[in-house]
């Protein structure tokens, strides 16, 4: 399935693995895609995702940090029960303000 992007909402889903981050990361909007202004915020919408693990997580951080430095501010929002866990279990609750 593929993640799709509206103007303040970015939906993901599939597997955020190992095997499959290099994929969903193309599926992500580049940088130059993002303008700065006062109202730049999006929500990303987790709760099409099937699995993540600490190699999807990095990943989502680690854009989401950079659109950060690009003056975006992004939220994780409809985390699904397991992906949270993994959040947790992994201690990345500061990373991701869950």
């Amino acid at each position: 399935m593929a993640n799709s992007v509206s103007r303040s909402k970015i939906h993901l889903s599939g597997h955020w693995n190992l095997s499959e981050v290099v994929h969903q990361i193309k599926s992500l909007p580049i940088m130059c895609e993002l303008e700065s202004s006062e109202d730049a915020y999006f929500r990303i919408d987790c709760s099409k995702i099937n699995s993540i693990d600490r190699s999807g997580l990095q990943a989502l951080y680690v854009w989401m940090q950079c659109v950060s430095l690009r003056g975006v501010t992004s939220k994780l929002i409809n985390v699904p029960r397991d992906m949270h866990l993994t959040i947790k279990r992994l201690d990345l609750e500061k990373c991701f303000l869950i």
